[in-house]
């Protein structure tokens, strides 16, 4: 049974001792704050960094004029951003328009809840941990599309209805990728997932790591499946329409979205917060800044996919892909014994390595010139 009904709304929050200091409400209040902080802090630092690191990615050298190393760009960008005019078309639906920014940060933090960052440092040790993330990363979406309805913009909505088709296609590969984490610990909470790699779960499941990497990347829109920014064919997007702090609650969606993937890549595939010497939480910044960076890597090298490709690329590949890593695990959960991780990990890097290159001699997502 999942959930219990005889038991009290605070023993699902509860991850620290009754006895704690202050009581359940203030443990609950001091890791909103945390989380508030952390997420707001890192977000800046993500900004500067993309911002340096595709500079020497294109041969330049990147912000570099505000603050020393230009440290206090980000900062200069708030401000200014904060001081633009808003502006709210005349003929657009002005509650949907008012609300799609909120209806889109509000579930990117809430992600942060079930994410440990210790032992236990977490807001909330839910037993459900990783089918809340899949919900609740799910519900930004509805932001993003009331923001092009809204705007009464028609590049608006086909940005919108861009992002709506892909969250729809890359969620079930992503779902299907994390099961096989699922398979191999019995639990779906974070807390106990990172407890059970003794071995990270990326050696161990390279093909699951690989689908749920893109497939995470495509329902983040981030380069290469940005296609809902097609600045070449529906100007800006779903947020054209947008100025001042509504804008930048959407950029702060964007940033926070690839934080809470980075830090659920690092909870789920990396061991979280496990590793020597070092303590543990900076363990974790380290994993998270080192998936981001990857991020950066793949936004830098690839270019924009045409939508058609998008989409083949879901249901052709990631989708097959993610049956059969699937199809494997629960076989090698059953036939494998569990105290030899090892000859497992060189057997599921080869069996990564050759359905990869068969998968892309088998099926092509197309070439040439295609009217959408």
């Amino acid at each position: 049974m999942i959930l219990n009904p005889s038991l009290s709304f605070e023993h699902y929050l509860q991850t620290l001792p009754a006895d704690w200091l202050g009581g359940f409400w203030f443990h609950w209040g001091v890791f909103v704050v945390i989380i508030l902080a952390f997420v707001f802090s890192m977000v800046m630092g993500f900004i500067y960094i993309e911002r340096r690191v595709i500079g020497r990615f294109q041969v330049r050298l990147g912000p570099n004029r505000v603050g020393p190393f230009g440290l206090l760009q980000p900062v200069a960008d708030a401000i200014k951003i904060v001081l633009k005019e808003d502006i709210v078309p005349a003929k657009g639906d002005k509650w949907v328009y008012w609300l799609a920014p909120v209806v889109a940060f509000v579930p990117a933090l809430m992600i942060f809840a079930v994410v440990p960052f210790h032992d236990g440092a977490l807001l909330a040790d839910l037993n459900i941990g990783i089918l809340y993330v899949v919900a609740i990363s799910s519900v930004s979406t509805v932001g993003i599309f009331m923001a092009g309805w809204g705007s009464n913009n028609k590049y608006s909505l086909i940005g919108a209805m861009r992002t709506v088709a892909q969250v729809v296609s890359y969620e079930i590969p992503l779902v299907l990728s994390i099961t096989g984490v699922v398979l191999i610990t019995g639990s779906l909470s974070m807390n106990k997932i990172v407890e059970m790699q003794t071995v990270p779960f990326i050696l161990l499941q390279p093909l699951g790591f690989l689908i749920f990497f893109l497939a995470a990347c495509a329902e983040i829109n981030r380069t290469p499946f940005d296609l809902l920014e097609a600045d070449s064919e529906i100007v800006a997007g779903f947020h054209i329409e947008y100025s001042g702090m509504k804008f930048a609650l959407f950029y702060l969606v964007e940033y926070a979205e690839t934080l809470a993937i980075s830090a659920i890549i690092t909870t789920i595939f990396l061991s979280g917060w496990r590793g020597p010497v070092l303590p543990p939480f900076l363990w974790f910044l380290i994993k998270v800044f080192g998936v981001f960076l990857v991020i950066i890597w793949v936004r830098s090298t690839i270019p924009r996919l045409r939508i058609d490709q998008v989409m083949a690329f879901a249901w052709k590949c990631l989708l097959p892909l993610a049956l059969l890593n699937l199809l494997i695990t629960g076989i090698e959960v059953i036939v494998l014994p569990e105290t030899l991780p090892w000859p497992v990990i060189f057997l599921n890097l080869a069996i990564m390595a050759v359905l990869v290159v068969l998968w892309s001699k088998f099926f092509r997502l197309g070439g040439g010139r295609v009217e959408v």
